[in-house]
């Protein structure tokens, strides 16, 4: 069995859908956007289980629905916290004792293939800690608080971050435990990371590897899902 372990984070409400449904259980192509995600990670190889992290009140939801699409890797579903980052820390908690490196990734990316996973887990290797990108196509400005535009990066050195993001297990324990110690809050794990001084490599990801988040999001999900289905993602 895989020492790779994925945390699948879900426990999101979604207010930008403008929903009363959480966005990761709005249907396309016929199931729930999450179990889509799911089905990513149970036919990859190179992940031997997954955890996923739900809302209090999906746990029961997403036990049935890992029964119902056999979703045998699914090791436990457990509820998330407050922040995103409360829920991997607990997703960190409910890993089988194998485990040894772990990706981390949103449960609305349902476009993410093998390919991907394994380059970023290569890229990990090499320092304990990479994710998954791809370059900004878009000219980006720094504004100030007025609106007003202050300074123009090139465009060469950015990169928009995707997930899955892959660490040694140990190493993103500890830079989790080090930022409830602090009272840190990040926008991403790979943040908590670079705290520590570790090397966060990056791995290049797909385009299609959308986070379906807005009403548009899910529109072009719909044009992804209908051209490719489950074939033809990296």
């Amino acid at each position: 069995m895989s020492n790779v372990g994925a945390i699948v984070v879900a426990a999101g409400t979604g207010t930008r859908m403008g929903t009363s449904e959480s966005k990761q259980y709005l249907q396309l192509a016929g199931k729930p956007i999450l179990i889509h995600t799911l089905e990513r990670f149970q036919a990859m190889d190179v992940v031997g289980s997954v955890v996923l992290v739900v809302g209090a009140d999906d746990v029961a939801r997403c036990e049935a629905y890992a029964e119902q699409y056999g979703l045998t890797k699914v090791h436990a579903v457990t509820s998330g916290g407050s922040e995103r980052q409360a829920s991997v820390y607990r997703g960190l908690q409910a890993l089988p004792a194998l485990v040894e490196w772990v990706a981390v990734h949103d449960g609305v990316r349902p476009f993410i293939g093998e390919a991907r996973v394994r380059a970023c887990l290569e890229e990990a290797k090499l320092s304990g800690a990479a994710v998954l990108a791809v370059p900004v196509k878009d000219t980006i400005k720094v504004a100030d608080a007025n609106g007003v535009i202050r300074s123009t990066p090139d465009r060469r050195s950015l990169w928009a971050i995707q997930t899955p993001q892959a660490f040694r297990l140990d190493l993103l324990r500890e830079a989790h435990e080090q930022a409830v110690r602090d009272g840190f809050v990040g926008t991403d794990d790979a943040m908590l990371v670079e705290r520590l001084g570790v090397e966060v490599r990056i791995a290049e990801g797909a385009y299609t590897n959308i986070k379906i988040t807005t009403p548009e999001d899910l529109l072009w999900a719909e044009t992804i899902a209908a051209r490719y289905g489950g074939e033809g993602l990296a």
